[in-house]
């Protein structure tokens, strides 16, 4: 990780309040913060939000700046709220299109050594995580995020965790259940939940396990004695927990694969008989988009205990907190 030095003005609450900026030049994964910073930008998001629905948006953190905006897949969610981010901060947004961003015409390195004369960051949303990070290694002054990759989504994880302690208050202790492929989601799930001190069990069909790597790291960033288990049982995956969380079963660019996963996954679909294996109340969470019928019911992403709707617009929270900390004036 690269030091920044000195410190970032945000306007919070009606008052310019100093932080530190993060140390990290690039946000690619949850692991490229430590648990102090990680602390620090739910502590941030959880307080711009509050001054986003009393109408203090005050804050200019990227005044000046300008933000690329490099979408090889398709979105509504990360998109928008990056978008509005960079605005409500006082930035700006360009979005070059994917076939000059991301085709034949030039490398992603050229691509990137290219914007970093122009733009102070790039939220970048691809396919391989190693066509991120060398996209990142080559511009030493361009600021670069992950908004989601094949094997990593880590925005999605800290708005995960900001409506967890909405929901849940404190974490440490706490179960999260993930039922599904061991993908992008899970993989920043478990990082994320090692960090916040929240148990994770996970529940995937045998050939679609969290890779071992996933589960590696995050025994490496635990922290109040978090646990990771996996498993290929859904139902003693949920019992007790505090959440159960979802995925699609085939994600963008498996579409070839989508009949041979739901015919693996059938046993894996959220409905309400898995949800009653849960604590009384149990929260429903799911990164959306949902295929309603496969690997949710309507029953139970529309029922109460859904919070997918709060995990979205907390997107929109954590990305401001997250890029006003890592380039900000």
């Amino acid at each position: 990780m690269s030091k920044t030095p000195g410190v970032v003005s945000i306007n919070v609450g009606g008052r310019k309040r100093p932080t530190r900026p993060l140390e990290t030049k690039d946000f690619l994964s949850i692991l490229d913060v430590r648990p102090d910073e990680f602390d620090r930008i739910l502590d941030l998001s959880a307080s711009m939000k509050r001054d986003r629905a009393a109408g203090r948006n005050g804050s200019q953190a990227l005044a000046g700046k300008h933000v690329a905006l490099l979408f090889e897949k398709p979105s509504l969610r990360t998109r928008s709220t990056f978008v509005i981010a960079v605005r409500e901060l006082g930035g700006e947004v360009i979005e070059p299109p994917p076939d000059v961003a991301f085709g034949s015409r030039e490398t992603v390195e050229d691509v990137a050594r290219n914007l970093e004369r122009w733009v102070s960051g790039a939220v970048v949303r691809t396919f391989a995580q190693n066509r991120l990070e060398r996209f990142a290694a080559v511009a030493s002054r361009l600021r670069v995020v992950n908004a989601l990759t094949d094997e990593e989504h880590p925005c999605q994880a800290l708005a995960d965790v900001l409506t967890l302690v909405e929901h849940l208050g404190s974490l440490p202790g706490r179960t999260v259940t993930f039922v599904g492929d061991g993908n992008n989601v899970a993989v920043s799930l478990a990082h994320v939940c090692a960090m916040a001190g929240v148990h994770l069990r996970v529940a995937s069909p045998r050939g679609f396990e969290l890779p071992a790597s996933a589960v590696s790291a995050a025994a490496e960033v635990s922290r109040h004695g978090a646990t990771l288990v996996l498993t290929d049982d859904p139902v003693d995956a949920a019992r007790d927990a505090d959440a159960i969380y979802t995925d699609t079963w085939a994600s963008m660019g498996q579409e070839d694969q989508a009949e041979a996963r739901e015919r693996a996954f059938q046993e894996y679909q959220v409905n309400e008989a898995l949800m009653a294996q849960a604590q009384p109340g149990a929260l429903f969470m799911h990164c959306l988009p949902a295929h309603r019928g496969q690997e949710v019911t309507d029953a139970v992403i529309d029922s109460p205990r859904s919070v997918v709707f709060d995990q979205a617009e907390n997107r929109l929270h954590v990305q401001k907190a997250l890029l006003a900390l890592l380039m900000g004036n």
